[in-house]
C-alpha cells in the first residue's frame, strides 16, 4: 500500500485549485469582460470623402479631424416670414397680392418637400429675378408680412491635421471639398459646431505595440446617471429632437428611435458623416458607449446634407415640425455671432415659448472672450460651455460676456453651465464607439441629462425651459479659480439636479443670484476694480428666470433695501428691467455707483434688492387669477476714495461698431478666415489683456456707453478711442476740443482705411454672384479725421505691416495705416514697413521707408490735454496679436497723465520730421456704403446720410433705499438654492454606482455579444443582461461539482506508504539547517 504525505496532499489539492481557478477564468474569458474596454474603437471612419490612407498613417498615435464653415447668400432667394401660420394657398395669396404690380415670370414660391409641408406655416421662400428692391419693399408693406430677409446657406468643410504626439510628419492634409477663401465665401453666420474647433480621434488598432492606460469610463458613468438609471429613471416617455446629420435606421446603439426625418434636398435619412450618430449615442444609445437616456424617444432631424449644406428654410421648416410633434428636448449643434438674424432667433424663441428645452452648444471660439454663439447666448436657451476630465476648462469653449447689450449697457452670464466636452466617447458611425472634443460634444452631454431628469419628474407640467435651467444652475458645482464668464454656474452635477428637480416648486430666480464685487476670481471682471464717487455706474445684466409660465412681470418696481451696519447708504442703486418677461425669462439692468458723502472714504458696503415676479396661473379658475414669487438679490460692494484724476482712463465704447448687424472687416487682413470684426471691442472682451494690464499699472478704467457729451471730463486724465468705427456727432467734435484745451488727454489707436482695399476684400460668391461690401474699414478714418482735424491732424490712407524694432522693443504692424498730417511742433517716430494694400490690389511687395506710424502732441493752450496717435490696434486686441504693445500704452500713459515725454521715443533714431500731408489727398468715405443702416449718429438722407439729432443723455432713476438695521451675510455664495427646495428630502438610493463597460470587439467579430457590457439597469436586464450571467453560474457550478467529485475520489482511496529511505547524514543535515532558516527544502 502507498501511503502520501501530508505535503504531497496539499501540493495535489494546491494543484486542482489552481486548474479550478484556470478553468474558471478561461470560462470567465468566454463572457464579455466587465469592468475592461478597448481605448480605442475599431478602425474605421464616418467619412467616405476621406483618403482612408490618411487615417492609417503609421507614424501617427492620433489624427484630427477639423471642420471649418463658411455661409453664402443664396441668389435672389428670400425668406417672407409671416404673423402668423397660414396655408400654403393663403400664404400664396398674400405673396402674390403683393407681388400683383410685378411681372408673374419674374417671381416663384419655392416648392419645400419636406414633413412640414402639410402643415400650416408661417415662412415662404420666395424667388425674385427683377425688380428687386421695389419687389422687397411691396412684401414687406403688407399688413400680414413680418419681415423679409436673404435666404443663406451654410457650408462645412473636413480636413486632416497633424498628429497629436509630434514624431515623424503624417499625411500630407486631405482636403474633404474646396476650401472656402475670403474672397470667395460669406463668413461666418449661422454655422453647424458640430465638429467646430472639436477633434475626431482616429480609433484603431493600427499601432502594433503602444503603452497601456488607464481606461476612461463613459460620460454617463461619470456623471453618475447609473444611480438614476438604478432608480428606474432611464428617460422614458421623454421625446428628444437631434437636429444633425442623420442617422442610420439600424444602427445596434439605439432601440426606441422614433422617428427620422429628412430636411435636406438628399434622397436619404441615413448618417454619412457620423456627427449626428455620435451625438445622438451621448444622448440615447444603450450600449457599448452609452447615452444618458436610452428609453426616450428619438426624434432625428436631418437637416445637413453629406456634402455639408445646409439653409436658413430648413431649419425653420424643422423647428416648426418640432412644435407640432411636441418635442421636449431639443439638442443644437449649430451656431454663430450673428444674434440679429431674425427669422433664426424669432423661431428659438417661438419653440422655447412652447415648453421646448433647447440646449445649445456655446461655440468653439475659445480662449478669446466676447465670442458666445447664438442661438446659445439667448437667455431661454441653456449655452452649454467645456471642460475637459481634469475639471479645466476647455481652451476651445467659448466666453463670455453677452455683447447684445454694448454698448449702452453690460453683457449677460454666459455660458450657463459646462460639462465633460473633451475626449467624450459616443457612437461611431455604423458600431463601436469613438472620441470627439468640442462644445458640440458638451451640448448632448446636457441634452441627455435634461431627458434622463425630466423622466425622473413626475409631474411633468412642472418641467419647462426655465425650471430646467434654475435647477441645473442651482445645482451645479463651482469650479475653484475660474470666472463666471468661463463656466458660467459651474460643472454639470446631475444627482444635485435630480434632488431639485424633484422637489421643485414654481417660482423666479436670478442668474447671478447675488452680485458681490468682492469675490475673484468668480466675479471678475466686477471684482477687479472697486468703485468710487464719480465713476460711471458699475452695470450689472442680471437675467431673471420665471419657472411659472412662459410669460410674467415684475410688480411694481424692485426694492433697494441697504445695511445700515454694513454701510449700504454709501450705495445708490438705479434698476431697469424687462416690461414683460417672455419666453421664460427677463433682464434686471442693475446700475451700482458710490454716493457723494463716501468720496473719501474706503469700505465694504451691502445691501440686497427685492423683486416680485408675478404670472398668469394657468390652472386657476378664477379670472384673473397670478402666481407670485419674490426672490432677493444681495449687492456687496467695495468702495475706495475717488482716485486722483491721472490714473483714471474713460474708455470710448459708444463709437465701436460689430458684427452683426452690419459687415465690419476684421482689423488684421491676414486673417482670411476669420474676416468678421464681431467681439463688442470691450474691455472686458477682445481687450481683456490690456485691460488687466492697465490694473496692475494701478490705472482706473471705465466705460462710456453714451455719446462724448455726457461726461465730466474734468474726472478724468485720457480718453481712449481704440478701432472707432462709428461717426461722430458735431456737438461732440466741439466738446471734445473743449475737453482737451482744458486739460482732458486723447490717445487713438486707429486701424487701416483704403477705399480700393475695401472693395477688393468685399465678398463675393462665384456660385450665387453677391457682394458684400465693408460698410467701413478696420477703422472709420475719415470720422476720426473730422475728430481731429481742429488741431492739424489725420490719418492716411495707406495701408502697411511688418515686423521692427521701437525702444528696443520689437513690434509687428498688422494692417495699419499712417499719419498723414501732424503739426510741426509735435513727435513723429517712423518705421520701414511694407505696402499691403498694394500687395492687396495688385499683389505686389514693396517696402517703404519712414512710414509715420506714432506721434506725441501737446496742445498750445495753458493747462491743455496733450493727444497722441498710433496708425494700429492689433497690439493691443487680443483677436489676433502677434506681439502686445502694452509698454507703448505705458509709455502714451505716462505722456498724457503725468507729462512725461518717454526719452525712448523722442530721442530714437526714428524720429522725423511731421508730415503736412500736401502731398496726398486724405481717404474720404466709401461712396454707397450702408453705414446708417446701423449707425447711431447717422440717419437715411436724400443724397449724403445725415447727423441724427444729438439723443439725450442716459438718466438714471435711483431707487429709494428703505435701510435695515441689521446684519448682513458675511457670505453671500453658499451652495445656491431656489426657494422651497429642499434637496434633503429626496433621498437617493444607497447603493453601489454600477459601473457598467464593454470587452474590445477583435478585428473582424461581430457586436452581437457584446450586449451585456453596454446593458443598461432597467429592462434591459430582463432581456439579456441577467441571461447570461445565469449560464455562466451554472457553468461555474458544473466545473466546481466536477473537481468536487474528483476530489472525493481520490480522498477514499487507500493511502499506501511509501517507504522510508535512510538519508545520508550531511543530507539530514543539511535539511534542519533549511527548514530552521524558512525556506523550502531543494534536492
Amino acid at each position: 500500500m502507498h501511503l502520501w504525505t501530508g505535503n504531497e496532499q496539499k501540493r495535489t489539492t494546491g494543484t486542482m485549485s489552481i486548474r479550478l481557478c484556470l478553468l474558471v477564468a478561461i470560462l470567465g474569458g468566454l463572457l464579455p469582460l466587465v469592468g475592461t474596454e478597448e481605448e480605442s474603437g475599431p478602425l474605421s471612419t464616418p467619412f467616405p470623402p476621406l483618403n482612408a490612407d490618411a487615417l492609417l498613417s503609421p507614424n501617427c498615435s492620433q489624427l484630427t479631424l477639423k471642420l471649418d464653415f463658411s455661409t453664402k447668400v443664396v441668389r435672389h432667394e428670400y425668406i417672407v416670414a409671416f404673423n402668423g401660420y397660414f396655408t400654403a394657398k393663403a400664404r400664396s395669396h398674400f405673396i402674390s397680392s403683393a407681388l400683383r404690380d410685378v411681372d408673374a415670370v419674374n417671381w416663384r414660391i419655392v416648392r419645400r418637400n419636406n414633413p412640414a409641408s402639410d402643415y400650416p406655416s408661417d415662412f415662404e421662400v420666395v424667388e425674385i429675378r427683377q425688380d428687386i428692391r421695389s419687389s422687397l419693399l411691396n412684401l414687406q408693406d403688407h399688413p400680414y408680412i413680418k419681415r423679409v430677409t436673404p435666404q443663406r446657406m451654410v457650408l462645412r468643410s473636413l480636413k486632416v491635421t497633424d498628429c497629436t504626439d509630434g514624431g515623424s510628419p503624417c499625411n500630407d492634409t486631405r482636403w474633404v471639398q474646396k476650401w472656402q477663401s475670403w474672397q470667395s465665401s460669406r463668413p461666418l453666420r449661422r454655422t453647424s459646431l458640430s465638429l467646430s474647433s472639436g477633434f475626431w480621434h482616429a480609433t484603431g488598432r493600427h499601432s502594433s505595440r503602444r503603452l497601456l492606460r488607464a481606461i476612461p469610463r463613459h460620460v454617463a458613468q461619470i456623471l453618475q446617471a447609473d444611480v438614476l438609471w438604478q432608480m428606474g429613471h432611464t428617460g422614458s416617455g421623454v421625446k428628444v429632437a437631434v437636429f444633425d446629420t442623420g442617422l442610420s435606421e439600424k444602427h445596434p446603439h439605439f432601440k426606441n428611435v422614433k422617428e427620422r426625418t429628412n430636411w435636406t434636398n438628399e434622397k436619404t435619412l441615413d448618417d454619412g458623416l457620423g456627427h449626428g450618430t455620435f451625438v445622438a449615442g451621448v444622448i440615447a444609445s444603450m450600449r457599448e458607449c452609452q447615452g444618458f437616456a436610452p428609453d426616450s424617444e428619438l426624434h432625428i432631424f436631418r437637416v445637413f446634407t453629406n456634402n455639408q449644406v445646409s439653409y436658413t428654410s430648413w431649419f425653420l421648416d424643422a423647428f416648426n415640425y418640432a412644435i407640432l410633434k411636441k418635442i421636449d428636448v431639443l439638442n443644437l449643434s449649430i451656431g454663430g455671432p450673428d444674434f440679429m438674424d431674425h427669422p433664426f432667433v424669432d423661431k428659438v424663441w417661438e419653440l422655447t415659448a412652447n415648453k421646448v428645452i433647447m440646449v445649445s452648444a456655446i461655440g468653439n471660439d475659445g480662449p478669446l472672450y466676447g465670442t458666445l454663439n447664438n442661438p446659445a447666448d439667448q437667455m431661454d436657451v441653456i449655452g452649454v460651455g467645456g471642460i475637459d476630465f481634469e475639471d479645466n476648462i476647455a481652451r476651445f469653449s467659448s466666453r463670455g460676456m453677452t455683447t447684445w447689450e454694448l454698448p449702452g449697457g453690460y453683457g449677460r452670464v454666459k455660458p450657463d453651465i459646462v460639462t465633460y466636452g473633451s475626449g467624450v466617447r459616443g457612437s461611431g458611425l455604423k458600431e463601436g464607439c469613438r472620441s470627439l472634443s468640442g462644445t458640440s460634444v458638451a451640448s448632448p452631454v446636457v441634452a441627455g441629462a435634461v431627458t434622463l431628469l425630466a423622466s425622473t419628474v413626475l409631474n411633468r407640467e412642472l418641467v419647462n425651459p426655465a425650471s430646467m435651467k434654475q435647477a441645473l444652475i442651482a445645482s451645479a458645482r463651482r469650479l475653484p479659480g475660474v470666472n463666471m464668464f468661463e463656466q458660467g454656474h459651474g460643472k454639470l452635477d446631475l444627482l444635485r439636479a435630480y434632488q431639485i428637480l424633484n422637489s421643485y416648486k414654481p417660482q423666479a430666480s436670478l442668474s447671478p443670484s447675488y452680485i458681490d464685487l468682492t469675490e475673484c476670481p468668480y466675479m471678475w471682471p466686477y471684482c477687479s476694480q472697486p468703485i468710487y464717487s464719480g465713476g460711471m455706474p458699475t452695470i450689472v445684466n442680471v437675467t431673471i428666470l420665471n419657472g411659472m409660465g412662459v410669460t410674467g412681470r415684475i410688480v411694481d418696481k424692485p426694492i433697494w433695501q441697504p445695511y445700515l451696519p454694513q454701510n449700504g447708504d454709501y450705495v445708490d442703486v438705479a434698476v431697469s428691467y424687462s416690461p414683460v418677461l417672455w419666453p421664460w425669462a427677463g433682464y434686471l439692468a442693475v446700475s451700482i455707483s458710490v454716493a457723494k458723502k463716501a468720496a473719501s472714504w474706503e469700505g465694504i458696503a451691502q445691501g440686497h434688492l427685492m423683486v416680485t415676479v408675478a404670472s398668469p396661473a394657468e390652472n386657476d379658475s378664477a379670472v384673473g387669477g397670478e402666481m407670485t414669487s419674490t426672490v432677493k438679490l444681495p449687492v456687496k460692494v467695495k468702495i475706495v476714495p475717488t482716485p486722483p484724476r491721472s490714473k483714471r482712463i474713460l474708455w470710448d465704447q459708444y463709437h465701436n461698431l460689430r458684427y452683426p448687424p452690419g459687415y465690419f472687416p476684421r482689423d488684421n487682413l491676414r486673417m482670411k478666415n476669420d474676416p468678421l470684426d464681431w467681439n463688442g471691442d470691450h474691455i472686458h472682451t477682445n481687450f481683456r489683456d490690456m485691460y488687466q494690464h492697465l490694473r496692475s499699472m494701478g490705472y482706473f478704467v471705465e466705460v462710456l456707453g453714451a455719446p462724448i457729451t455726457c461726461f465730466d471730463a474734468s474726472q478724468y486724465g485720457t480718453l481712449m478711442m481704440v478701432d472707432s468705427e462709428e461717426e461722430y456727432f458735431p456737438e461732440e467734435i466741439t466738446k471734445l476740443r473743449r475737453d482737451i484745451d482744458n486739460g482732458l488727454s486723447l490717445i487713438i489707436f486707429s486701424d487701416w482705411y483704403n477705399t480700393s482695399v475695401m472693395r477688393k476684400v468685399k465678398f463675393y460668391d462665384e456660385n450665387t454672384r453677391q457682394w458684400w461690401m465693408p460698410d467701413t474699414g478696420g477703422a472709420n478714418v475719415p470720422a476720426l479725421n473730422d475728430l481731429i482735424s481742429v488741431w492739424g491732424m489725420a490719418f492716411s490712407d495707406g495701408l502697411y505691416e511688418g515686423d521692427f524694432t521701437m525702444a528696443d522693443h520689437d513690434m509687428y504692424y498688422a494692417s495699419g495705416c499712417s499719419i498723414a498730417r501732424f503739426p510741426e511742433d509735435g513727435t513723429v517716430i517712423a518705421q520701414t514697413l511694407k505696402d499691403q494694400g498694394l500687395e492687396v490690389l495688385k499683389q505686389e511687395t514693396v517696402v517703404v521707408e519712414n512710414v509715420p506710424v506714432l506721434g506725441l502732441y501737446q496742445t498750445p493752450t495753458e493747462g491743455g490735454g496733450r493727444i497722441a496717435l498710433y496708425g494700429d490696434s492689433n497690439c493691443i486686441d487680443d483677436s489676433h496679436r502677434q506681439k502686445d504693445c502694452f509698454w507703448l500704452l505705458d509709455a502714451l500713459l505716462q505722456y498724457t497723465s503725468y507729462s512725461m515725454t518717454p526719452p525712448s521715443l523722442t530721442h530714437s533714431k526714428n524720429r522725423v520730421v511731421p508730415p503736412t500731408g500736401s502731398d496726398r489727398s486724405l481717404p474720404q468715405r466709401l461712396e454707397g456704403n450702408h453705414l446708417y443702416r446701423y449707425s447711431k449718429v447717422l440717419e437715411a438722407h436724400l443724397g449724403d446720410p445725415k447727423p441724427r439729432p444729438l439723443p439725450a443723455c442716459p438718466h438714471l432713476s435711483w431707487a429709494k433705499p428703505q435701510p435695515l438695521n441689521e446684519t448682513a451675510p458675511s457670505n453671500l455664495w453658499k451652495h445656491q438654492k431656489l426657494l422651497s427646495v429642499d434637496m434633503d428630502k429626496v433621498a437617493l438610493p444607497n447603493v453601489r454606482p454600477y459601473r457598467p463597460q464593454v470587452r474590445p470587439l477583435s478585428p473582424g467579430e461581430s457586436g452581437a455579444w457584446d450586449i451585456p457590457g453596454g446593458i443598461m439597469p432597467g429592462r434591459y436586464n430582463q432581456e439579456v443582461g441577467q441571461t447570461i450571467p445565469v449560464f455562466a453560474f451554472l457553468g461555474a457550478m458544473v466545473v466546481l461539482s466536477f473537481f468536487v467529485v474528483q476530489l472525493t475520489k481520490s480522498k477514499s482511496k487507500p493511502k499506501r506508504r511509501k517507504p522510508r529511505v535512510k538519508r545520508p547524514l550531511y543530507l539530514q543535515q543539511q535539511q534542519q539547517q533549511t527548514t530552521h532558516s524558512g525556506r523550502n527544502p531543494t534536492v
